[in-house]
């Protein structure tokens, strides 16, 4: 009798990320920005960085 085969997506093998490297030192990167730029914190210059914008949201209805 042979084994049944896992549910989707309940099986135990990882993906693995992609590894990225800085573009200028060659350095693998862990943070998600400096792998969205592809420049490690050492390697960017502060005009680099990547603009976040916080945004006033309404509750939802229902929610206190």
């Amino acid at each position: 009798m042979t084994s049944p085969e896992p549910l989707p997506g309940t099986d135990t093998a990882q993906t693995l990320r992609s590894r990225v490297t800085c573009r200028r030192c060659h350095r693998p990167l862990h943070d998600p920005e400096s792998r969205m730029l592809r420049l490690g914190p050492e390697c960017r210059d502060p005009a680099e960085r990547v603009a976040r914008f916080d945004v006033d949201q309404e509750p939802l209805p229902g929610i206190g």
